[in-house]
C-alpha cells in the first residue's frame, strides 16, 4: 500500500513539471561560446561541475531504435554541479530540498529554431529554494553575456 501511494506521489511530481516550469534565455551565439561561458561561470563561483550529459547525443543515437523521425536537438547538454554552502542552507530549512540537488543548467540547439541556442533551468518553489533559482538565473545570464 505504503509503494503504491509512493508511486501516485512521483507521478504526480513528474507530471507537475512542465513547460511553466522552465526559465529560459535565448542567445544568437554558438553552441560552443555558450557552452564555455557556463562552464566558467559555474568554475568562478568556486563551484565543480558534477556531471555534463550529452542528451542531445543520446536523443540522437536513440532515435531509429525509438521509432521516432523527429530530430529535436542540433546540440543539447545538462551541466549538474552544487553548491555545498547554499545546498547546506536550504537542506537546513528543509531537508527535502535534497530532491533538488544537484542543480542542472541546459544548452540546447533547438532543431527547428536556426541560429538560436536557449540555456534554462528548472523554476523552484518559492521560499529557501528562491535564493537557487537567482544564483541559476545569474548564471545563465552571465553565461550568455547579460
Amino acid at each position: 500500500m505504503k509503494a503504491l501511494a509512493l508511486g501516485a506521489v512521483l507521478i504526480g511530481a513528474v507530471q507537475a513539471l512542465s513547460a511553466q516550469d522552465i526559465v529560459t534565455y535565448e542567445t544568437d551565439q554558438s553552441f560552443d561560446d555558450v557552452t564555455f561561458g557556463l562552464e566558467s561561470a559555474i568554475l568562478d563561483r568556486g563551484l565543480v561541475i558534477d556531471h555534463v550529459s550529452h542528451v542531445g547525443e543520446m536523443l540522437e543515437r536513440t532515435r531509429a531504435d525509438v521509432g521516432s523521425r523527429v530530430v529535436l536537438f542540433d546540440r543539447a547538454d545538462v551541466y549538474s554541479f552544487c553548491s555545498a554552502t547554499l545546498s547546506r542552507k536550504v537542506m537546513e530549512t528543509d531537508p527535502m530540498n535534497i530532491a533538488f540537488c544537484p542543480y542542472g543548467i541546459f544548452v540546447a540547439k533547438v532543431a527547428d529554431r536556426p541560429g538560436r541556442v536557449i540555456v534554462g533551468h528548472q523554476s523552484f518553489p518559492k521560499g529557501a529554494m528562491q535564493e537557487v533559482q537567482d544564483l541559476l538565473s545569474t548564471i545563465a545570464l552571465e553565461t550568455i553575456g547579460q
